[in-house]
């Protein structure tokens, strides 16, 4: 998802009423409260783009169907998000202008300063409200990480998977994709990109 930034608009709405927003203003709702989107970088649209192609490729040849943002994912009455790319299998979820309860997957990319509000907030709403699989593509570290829901209800540590490797989702039967075919090519020419990033005391990259 994309950096998160103050909104004018009154806080503290219902699903419902954020639905009525103007169409173009992007932006999210967290518990009751207005989180607004600036727009995204082109490393991150490259990345997008290029998982979003394996979805659709997956869906088209094995059902469900793959979408981008912004397209709204109804959490509870007061929590409503846009995940970069979603997952879905079953059509019994799509509402009219919205999908409704959790994705099998969902998938954010990272931009400039979304780190925390991405790997904390949002990674514990999409447990708290039992989204089953959590991919975040890590454009600094190189890597995408897997969130997935274990035996207790709550995400395992995540498995993380850089260059020359894959990732197998739990979530969506047969879905295999090569970190390669997401993360733009010239990503490794930048010497200032950690290979590397410390875990929070909480399990999530601060």
């Amino acid at each position: 998802m994309r950096a998160p930034a103050a909104s004018n608009t009154p806080t503290r709405m219902s699903v419902d009423q954020w639905l009525e927003l103007p169409e173009d203003q992007r932006c999210e709702l967290v518990e009751g409260e207005i989180v607004v989107s600036p727009s995204p970088t082109l490393d991150h649209q490259r990345a997008a783009g290029r998982l979003f192609r394996a979805l659709d490729d997956h869906a088209r040849a094995h059902g469900g169907e793959a979408f981008v943002a912004p397209l709204g994912v109804r959490l509870s009455d007061d929590t409503a998000l846009e995940p970069d790319l979603l997952f879905v299998s079953s059509p019994e979820r799509y509402g009219p202008r919205i999908v409704e309860g959790p994705p099998d997957l969902v998938v954010e990319v990272s931009s400039p300063s979304t780190r925390r509000y991405d790997l904390i907030r949002k990674r514990r709403l999409y447990e708290r409200f039992e989204v089953p699989e959590y991919w975040f593509v890590d454009l600094d570290a190189e890597r995408i990480e897997v969130y997935a829901v274990g035996p207790d209800g709550r995400y395992d540590a995540p498995t993380l998977t850089g260059r020359g490797g894959s990732v197998t989702s739990r979530a969506v039967p047969g879905l295999t994709v090569a970190v390669d075919t997401v993360l733009p090519a010239d990503l490794g020419e930048d010497d200032d990109h950690p290979t590397s990033v410390d875990l929070g005391d909480d399990g999530a990259p601060g």
